[in-house]
């Protein structure tokens, strides 16, 4: 997802997603049946992120792709992930240059050619979630932002790259920091991917950056993580928002996120967002 951090003030008079399940506690091991569920959910989300990538145009507001993203994923047979969550409104979280992650769609965001869109969703699917996050430069964006979006996706791939049994979280945020940093780039902090299946968000937390403040989990075949690095041109710190969800850049410099569901294998990984197969 872009994200739903754990590390996130909820509002207060939130309430409770219909679709979220009871949370369970420790690391969650998929058996072949639930991994096959996954990538039904999963499948959905890339399905919908693919079509938004392909339908968005400037003058579109950031309400009409929340509108297409719920039709579609209700078509699909399953429910958005999203909404309610937590109090969210929408099916989709929206995030426009200096947004960062968490943004509601609104019929005022307007989207412009040259703006580096953030578009985040989930789909619930027999009980489990997928979750992915794309960035879309529109139409035609200033190099520095095409560099930012191309360097967020590689940096994303680098991280996932570290995945397979037997290797650390460590791994996967030291080559993530490494990546972005060696470009030029921060890397959000406060923000971090996570476990995802029955619960849209479960353990580990999925950081991408070092840090000794979480534990170093060993990863093990049948994990499903989500995998989202952040990062921003300029200044790494972010604030939220009067709305209380969207967060923004403090300097207001862009912001660019890639995020995947990704199932740890004995050999390595399996992406189970992967955007080239599609429903029809």
């Amino acid at each position: 997802m872009n994200i739903f951090s754990n590390l996130l003030t909820v509002p207060a008079k939130s309430k409770p997603n219909p679709v979220k399940k009871k949370q369970h506690r420790g690391i969650e091991i998929k058996s072949e049946r639930e991994i096959e569920i996954m990538r039904q959910s999963c499948k959905i989300v890339a399905t919908v992120l693919k079509e938004i990538s392909e339908i968005v145009k400037p003058g579109m507001t950031t309400a009409d792709l929340d509108a297409y993203a719920e039709k579609r994923i209700r078509e699909m047979g399953a429910i958005p992930s999203f909404k309610g969550y937590h109090g969210f409104p929408s099916s989709i979280c929206a995030c426009i240059n200096n947004e960062v992650v968490h943004g509601i769609p609104s019929k005022k965001k307007v989207i412009r050619v040259g703006d580096v869109l953030k578009v985040d969703t989930g789909a619930y699917y027999q009980e489990f979630h997928g979750d992915s996050c794309i960035t879309i430069g529109i139409v035609e964006v200033a190099p520095e932002a095409a560099k930012l979006i191309r360097v967020a996706q590689e940096t994303m791939y680098k991280g996932i790259e570290q995945v397979k049994a037997g290797a650390y979280l460590l791994d996967i945020a030291g080559a993530i920091q490494d990546y972005a940093e060696a470009n030029g780039f921060h890397i959000v902090e406060e923000f971090t991917g996570h476990g995802v299946g029955r619960n849209l968000h479960e353990e580990p937390s999925v950081f991408n950056c070092r840090t000794k403040n979480l534990p170093n989990v060993k990863l093990r075949a049948g994990m499903t993580l989500a995998i989202e690095p952040i990062l921003n041109a300029g200044s790494r710190f972010t604030r939220i928002l009067s709305d209380k969800w969207t967060a923004v850049t403090i300097d207001n410099s862009l912001s660019a996120q890639f995020e995947h569901t990704v199932l740890v294998t004995n050999t390595g990984y399996e992406i189970l967002t992967d955007r080239s197969p599609i429903i029809c």
